[in-house]
């Protein structure tokens, strides 16, 4: 969220620097016009559109800037069947949780709701494997239930 502000500062940037082109232009004053109204119209639409994506999970397709993250803890699933499994994941050393689609795949949507059960009857979380990896020839599944923490070492009684 704190990056949106920035993003639409670019927007209303460059569009008023493409309106201060066409003032400066030698066109005529009808084309002057329509180029500062278009500029105008394009300044509530950037951040509209800004705004509205925010609460809508991103294609795991289109994540370029962790390209490179080797897991991720799933915090919440919803699968619709044939359509999409919809992923909420949370990155090591990143402070806010990230909503995510996938496109439907049964195997991963198989494995997923069996690291949900075993996680569940462990008492663990789920992790994902490079969540965005888009290479189809994995051998391992996306999805596990992590281990179970090992107990601390008993220590010997006083007698």
């Amino acid at each position: 969220m704190d990056h949106v502000i920035y993003l639409y500062a670019v927007a209303v940037l460059l569009a008023a620097a493409l309106a201060g082109i066409a003032i400066w232009s030698s066109r005529p004053v009808l084309i002057k016009v329509v180029s500062i109204s278009l500029a105008a119209l394009m300044m509530p639409t950037a951040y509209a559109s800004l705004v509205d994506l925010l609460g809508k999970p991103k294609p795991v397709s289109m994540e370029w800037a962790k390209q490179a993250v080797p897991e991720a803890t799933v915090l919440g699933a919803s699968m619709r069947e044939d359509q999409a499994i919809f992923l909420w994941l949370q990155f090591d050393g990143t402070a806010e949780p990230r909503a995510y689609v996938l496109p439907w795949n049964m195997e991963d949507a198989k494995g997923l709701q069996e690291a949900l059960r075993r996680a569940e009857a462990d008492g663990t979380s789920v992790r994902m494997r490079r969540p965005f990896d888009s290479d189809s020839t994995r051998r391992e599944p996306l999805f596990y239930a992590e281990p179970q923490p090992v107990p601390p070492p008993k220590t010997a009684a006083a007698r």
